[in-house]
């Protein structure tokens, strides 16, 4: 015969069956949270659901489409897909990302990390205020000091010239690098602090077992600590990301998108569609395409680096 367990234990092997839980302490805890998704969806999900639906018409800024504007359906889209320079500024701008937001940002951020980290205290914070003092500052003024700096007459060429070098026109040479480099060095600072954060919490019971298992500096920071931080690496790389695909100011002021459209993002050419050629519409579509290109990066973040459940 078949043994049967007695009321109220539980079968070996099997955990408790989960008690539901009661709809009205459910809903008491989302309560606290309707006020904030009600925010939500009134200054982002309206903007947003408002733009797209801009970008289905022919909305221009002066003319009778300024007053009357008609619904087009996807001919935006579909002008935009056959324009070369669109597709010139989506490569623009998949290149501005990786090398200035996932390389050089979240790369020279934890570098930085790791060294002030090791470092006396002194230089710890003369080098992290130097660092931060570029983050803090409003992006219109970081632009200006950037335009400066890389100038015929600037102060790149000087410091040339003191070394008996030539100097060359950086803006109009190298447009795309120098935007790099001027947004590597704006936004580091931010992903200095995140992973400063993150190696403060690695124990360091982890890292004194490496290291008594044999373990070099090298693989004690690759083993131990990268994965113990896989979190705040995924969060930072996010939103470096996002913050870099919605640069406007900085290279607006120091190349315009020039010369021609060599450092023409998509930011700068949804303004120039909307504001200097007046076609709101189709510039519209180009941000609603920006916006599109924001969640897929989000989406492949949080799917390929998403942390183990703990």
């Amino acid at each position: 015969m078949t043994a049967v367990a007695p009321r109220g234990t539980v079968a070996r092997g099997r955990g408790p069956a989960p008690r539901p839980r009661p709809a009205g302490r459910t809903l008491t805890r989302l309560l606290p949270l309707l006020p904030a998704v009600l925010l939500l969806a009134a200054f982002m999900l309206g903007p947003i659901v408002y733009s797209l639906y801009g970008s289905l018409t022919d909305r221009a800024m002066t003319g009778p489409r300024a007053a009357n504007p008609q619904f087009i359906g996807l001919d935006n889209y579909a002008e935009l897909f056959a324009s070369a320079d669109f597709w010139n500024s989506l490569w623009l701008t998949v290149v501005f990302i990786l090398a200035s937001a996932v390389i050089g940002q979240n790369v020279l951020g934890m570098a930085l990390a790791v060294l002030l980290r090791s470092s006396v205290k002194p230089l710890r914070s003369i080098v992290g205020g130097l660092v931060v003092l570029a983050w803090v500052l409003p992006e219109i003024v970081a632009a200006f000091a950037l335009y400066a700096f890389f100038s015929t007459d600037g102060t790149l060429n000087v410091m040339l010239g003191w070394l008996g070098l030539e100097g060359t026109s950086w803006l109009y040479s190298f447009p795309l690098a120098t935007v790099i480099i001027a947004n590597i060095w704006r936004g580091t600072a931010f992903s200095m602090m995140v992973y400063n954060a993150a190696l403060a919490e690695v124990p360091p019971e982890l890292t004194e077992a490496a290291t008594i298992d044999g373990a070099g500096a090298w693989q004690r920071f690759t083993r131990v600590t990268l994965p113990v931080i896989r979190r705040s690496i995924s969060t930072n790389l996010l939103l470096t990301t996002l913050q870099t695909l919605g640069v406007f100011t900085l290279i607006w002021v120091m190349t315009g998108g020039g010369p021609g459209t060599q450092s023409s993002t998509l930011p700068v050419l949804a303004y120039q569609e909307a504001f200097k050629f007046a076609q709101l519409g189709y510039g519209t579509a180009i941000a609603t395409v920006t916006l599109l290109i924001g969640a897929a990066f989000s989406v492949v973040y949080i799917r390929i680096l998403k942390p183990e459940v703990d």
